[in-house]
């Protein structure tokens, strides 16, 4: 109609302007639209366009920061309201389990009295960091920069040994060489194990279905420990170290064996930890059942990528078999990597070692000089067995929590790293040691308490290098006990600055360099200085430091 009107007006010759909608729009946009579609007539006005693209994008640049900072915000309101609900709900549980006729004193010496420890680690769904961070092109171009430096190792090797050999030498002699004797590993590994589903297990059901009924509830309690105790020390404990030494398995092999018997030593303790104060608890509330686990619930957690039991855990819906597929890729991988390493980097420098005697500059060349193998080294078992050789596990097994570490490269301080380096260990060392110490001794002995799981860890980290490798050579556990209790002291969680994080990577590179270089010397000076009639202290004093052999 308004086109109509223009019409009457122009044949009227009036000279009214007439007003369109499509007029009206024109004259509402802005004036560099306006002047952009005069100016093309037909055609694209190339910088025009660019000029108006930077000019979006330094506009998207000034929103960024108050975007995120209201984000963040947000995130930060909405976490602490999360806090205060749950601190409401352990206040009205405490209500109810507290009535108000409880006198001010009563209230008092409730709550000074110790948590129970079978308030312990709760599981969710939720998806392992990296597999987040990989989704970031920016994170997953450093995961391609470690693949092509594998390729450069790979084609180092190769054209070493054809200009050496003047052929192409495709053998793995050193993978053949450490993963040797594996028969007697399956075997070893699998009566392990049996015995593991079999002694625990039923153990615990003889005991707890007599103990409702029982007169003498401490003696059978005991007698039971006692047996179980025996099971762990002589059956999962000496048996397994005894067929390693005794076979004479090479280390690769002796680490499968070792490692799974701490694993399923770890495992059986969590098992009945668990359960044993479920069973009085029941029977303190004069319950008609007694909560004894199925045998596929104590099978599915020997299995799954945990140390802490439960009956249930969070599953999800389906696996992918892609997803296992890959994750054993990697792993195997890694393996590679491993070898590449100790072939072009490790071997070389420490295969003449013993041929020069134990001075202060060689052993400060050997450690920077080890420094590249052994955080290359620490890189590989993070990424091959924390990463990506549980995940494959808990996707088989539909396993949805796969926390097993969490963002310990942020770390500004030892004690932060200790606990996000590997999530796994850590909860059973801070259920079952940390906190049971406090359960029995008070909340007063903290630091004894943290002293005492430092103290294990060592212990048993020492154990295994040293049973894996065939001689005693404390190196590790000195820096834990010496360097690591100094750190978690000096570098704790009130550093916060990102020059501590520099700092724990500073201290972090030197003690993978002193690992790496003192155990290779000594591995070596073993090999080249045997001793014909050793004796026990021959076993405990270090080779390295006195081996000297004359070309």
């Amino acid at each position: 109609m308004a086109g109509e009107d223009c019409v009457r007006k122009r044949q009227s010759g009036s000279t009214t302007t007439c007003k369109s909608p499509e007029n009206e729009e024109m004259q509402r946009r802005p004036e560099s639209e306006r002047s952009f579609q005069n100016s093309s007539n037909g055609r694209v006005d190339v910088d025009h366009v660019i000029t108006r693209k930077m000019q979006l994008i330094a506009e998207a640049e000034q929103l960024k920061p108050a975007f995120m900072k209201e984000v963040d915000s947000h995130f930060t309101e909405f976490v602490n309201s999360l806090v205060a609900k749950s601190v409401l709900l352990d206040s009205s549980s405490s209500a109810s389990l507290f009535p108000a006729s409880c006198s001010e004193k009563e209230l008092h010496k409730a709550k000074t009295l110790r948590a129970p420890p079978e308030h312990g680690k709760i599981f969710t769904a939720r998806r392992s960091l990296l597999d987040e961070l990989f989704e970031v092109s920016h994170i997953r171009t450093i995961y391609h920069m470690f693949i092509a430096l594998l390729i450069v190792f790979i084609l180092s090797t190769l054209l070493v040994d054809f200009i050496d050999e003047g052929r192409l030498v495709l053998g793995f002699d050193l993978l053949v060489f450490v993963f040797g004797k594996f028969p007697v590993v399956f075997c070893t590994w699998l009566c392990m194990f049996c015995a593991t589903v079999i002694v625990p297990y039923n153990l615990f059901v003889w005991w707890a279905q007599g103990y409702c009924s029982s007169s003498h509830r401490v003696i059978r309690s005991l007698f039971y420990g006692m047996l179980f105790t025996l099971f762990q020390t002589a059956g999962l404990g000496f048996g397994p170290t005894y067929i390693a030494v005794s076979y004479a398995l090479p280390p690769a092999s002796r680490f499968i064996v070792i490692l799974e018997q701490v694993r399923l030593v770890m495992k059986a303790h969590s098992f009945i930890r668990e359960n044993v104060p479920r069973v009085r608890a029941s029977v303190k509330d004069k319950s008609s059942t007694v909560p004894i686990p199925r045998i596929s619930q104590y099978l599915y957690f020997l299995f799954a990528p945990t140390l802490i039991y439960r009956d249930n855990y969070p599953r999800n819906p389906m696996i992918r078999w892609g997803y296992v597929a890959t994750k054993f890729a990697q792993v195997l991988g890694s393996l590679f990597y491993a070898y590449y390493i100790f072939v072009r980097l490790c071997i070389p420098q420490f295969r003449n070692s013993s041929q020069e005697t134990f001075n202060l500059r060689g052993l400060v060349l050997c450690i920077f000089n080890s420094i590249l193998p052994g955080v290359l080294i620490l890189f590989l078992v993070f990424f091959a067995f924390l990463h990506c050789w549980l995940n494959a596990f808990a996707e088989m097994l539909r396993f949805a929590d796969r926390m097993f570490y969490k963002d310990w490269w942020n770390s500004t301080s030892y004690a932060n790293y200790y606990r996000t380096w590997n999530v796994v260990v850590h909860d059973w060392l801070y259920y079952y040691a940390y906190r049971d110490f406090l359960w029995f001794f008070g909340k007063k002995f903290k630091a004894a308490a943290m002293l005492s799981v430092f103290t294990v860890s060592a212990a048993v980290h020492e154990y295994v290098l040293s049973i894996c490798f065939g001689y005693f050579y404390p190196v590790l556990f000195c820096l834990f006990m010496c360097f690591g209790m100094v750190f978690n002291f000096i570098l704790n969680d009130r550093r916060k600055g990102p020059i501590w994080n520099v700092i724990m990577w500073t201290s972090l590179f030197l003690g993978q360099g002193v690992i790496i270089c003192l155990y290779s010397q000594e591995w070596y000076a073993r090999q080249y200085c045997p001793m014909e009639n050793p004796t026990f202290l021959d076993y405990l004093k270090p080779r390295s430091w006195s081996c000297h052999m004359k070309m």
